[in-house]
């Protein structure tokens, strides 16, 4: 089974405002594709589930976007549904609880980026919390890079491998994924999986060559039973399948490859 561990889907307007804001301040998306298309893409290259993940950018707009995820995963069962929450905002313990509890999400997508908020920042506490009482991961972008200007802040004093480590050592039963090998502290973010066995990375963009200083992808070879395969499918800049033959063209043992690109996501987020 491949599975994509990071993938958004958007309403069709929040859609179309997060690709003009990446087209002022990161990259060309080259998939502006609506969820029907996006869906059969990956369908038809192969990838079995693959896990949606919404992010809120503002209080207030969590549960609309848990809403849509889930009407998205109603339609298309290969959808694996995330949750969102905005740090903070009014009734964040009762969204996640009710979320990961009585709806049956799969677990949580935070950005740290989007939401100026650090991974030790308190307010994120109710999301550590629940993590650990429902065991599903929390997937954090919290590496510092990308470090776009447009997010309305200086990103990297919020992120960081020192940052999470501290959240980690106060939650050690809640399950974390960083995306991107923790990009641009993948050394860092690697060290930690030796504290931490809660704590996975996904490949998401860091092994396909785009950024100059991306990871190692031998990384994949050291660490098999802990890192995800994940794309951040549809907002990228080149071809989707750009991740998967990089992974496939390390030629890892056979049991090391299915672990990557399918058998670690399923364990993870409970996917049959």
């Amino acid at each position: 089974m491949i599975v994509d561990a990071h993938v958004h889907l958007f309403p069709d307007r929040l859609a179309e405002a997060i690709r003009s804001w990446f087209d002022q301040h990161a990259w060309d998306i080259r998939y502006r594709v609506g969820v029907e298309e996006a869906v059969r893409t990956l369908k038809e290259g192969g990838v079995d589930r693959f896990v949606v993940l919404p992010y809120a950018h503002k209080p207030g707009m969590a549960e609309a976007l848990n809403d849509f995820t889930l009407g998205v995963a109603r339609e298309h069962p290969e959808a694996v549904p995330c949750c969102t929450v905005f740090p903070g905002e009014d009734g964040a313990e009762r969204i996640i609880d009710r979320a990961l509890g009585e709806l049956g999400f799969h677990g949580v997508k935070i950005h740290t980026h989007v939401m100026l908020c650090a991974p030790d920042d308190p307010r994120l506490e109710p999301v550590w919390r629940a993590s650990a009482r429902y065991r599903k991961p929390v997937v954090i972008h919290c590496g510092p890079g990308p470090a776009a200007q447009g997010y309305g802040g200086d990103v990297r004093p919020l992120s960081g491998a020192a940052r999470l480590r501290k959240t980690l050592a106060r939650h050690p039963d809640a399950i974390c994924i960083v995306p991107h090998l923790g990009y641009d502290e993948p050394a860092q973010f690697e060290a930690l999986l030796d504290e931490f066995e809660n704590l996975f990375l996904d490949t998401t963009m860091a092994i396909a060559g785009y950024f100059p200083d991306g990871a190692d992808p031998e990384m994949l070879r050291r660490r098999p039973e802990r890192i995800l395969y994940g794309t951040d499918f549809p907002n990228l800049p080149y071809d989707w399948k750009r991740e998967l033959e990089v992974v496939r063209g390390l030629r890892l043992p056979a049991a090391d490859e299915a672990r990557v690109l399918g058998g670690n996501a399923q364990r993870l987020f409970g996917i049959d």
